[in-house]
């Protein structure tokens, strides 16, 4: 099966890490990967902002960039569900709509693919600890992955898991929410990194970049013990 990588901004700047397990993970599940050097920004941040016109410019290079490709697999629910927003976008756009609901249609997140393309729950992944995972809120809520992280973590040997106290509420990200909106952002991250600390996990794990690093640079300005870990990574160990 070939499987073309949406690695996204976060990934590629400042996680390559959960790229690179990204990619040895689906490549242990027998796909063949590929990175296409065209893509850019899926156009969320500003597109969020307001920016619609400018944004579709990014949308229609990467509605371009992973035209010929037959699965477009990302490490990033966010991400994803901006793909999927690309129809509507261009609804009645007589070139890009029917373009941007292909696009849409072959596009998945990391643990959506696995389990509901795949069909596979147990990656075969060792991982030695105690762990909680923060249900991101566009991965869950908009774009409505919520079973298949859980049955992929649930496979995991060696882990321990304990489920996050009020783990539908948000840790305060919210893309550019969290610099237009510092202080509000600030209580609800902090909310949250209390809610992890009652889980006494030593790991807490993620499906969305900007999330974890939201909620483990708060955690290591507050001088707290626990790690960040991106659910790719911990499928991927051995």
């Amino acid at each position: 099966m070939k499987v073309s990588l949406f690695a996204t901004c976060l990934v590629d700047l400042f996680q390559s890490s959960v790229g690179k397990a990204t990619v040895e993970l689906l490549e242990k599940l027998g796909c063949e990967i590929d990175f296409p050097e065209s893509q850019i920004c899926c156009g969320q941040p500003s597109y969020n902002s307001g920016f619609v016109k400018e944004s579709k410019e990014a949308m229609k290079r990467m509605i371009d960039t992973f035209a010929d490709a037959d699965y477009v697999v990302s490490p990033s629910g966010s991400c994803v569900y901006m793909f999927h927003e690309y129809p509507y976008i261009f609804k009645n756009d007589p070139i890009w709509e029917q373009r941007a609901k292909a696009l849409a249609e072959k596009t998945y997140e990391l643990t959506q693919f696995i389990v509901d393309v795949l069909k596979v729950e147990d990656v075969g992944a060792r991982f030695e600890g105690s762990v909680t995972y923060h249900t991101s809120c566009h991965m869950t809520r908009l774009l409505g992955v919520k079973k298949a992280p859980m049955i992929l973590l649930n496979n995991v040997k060696g882990l321990s898991i304990t489920e996050l106290p009020y783990k539908e509420q948000c840790c305060g990200f919210g893309g550019t929410f969290s610099v237009k909106m510092a202080q509000i952002s600030e209580q609800m991250v902090d909310e949250k990194v209390s809610h992890i600390e009652e889980t006494k996990a030593d790991y807490l794990i993620g499906a969305d970049a900007g999330c974890l690093m939201n909620i483990g640079g708060r955690m290591e300005r507050k001088g707290k013990p626990i790690k960040v870990l991106h659910i790719a990574e911990v499928l991927n160990s051995r």
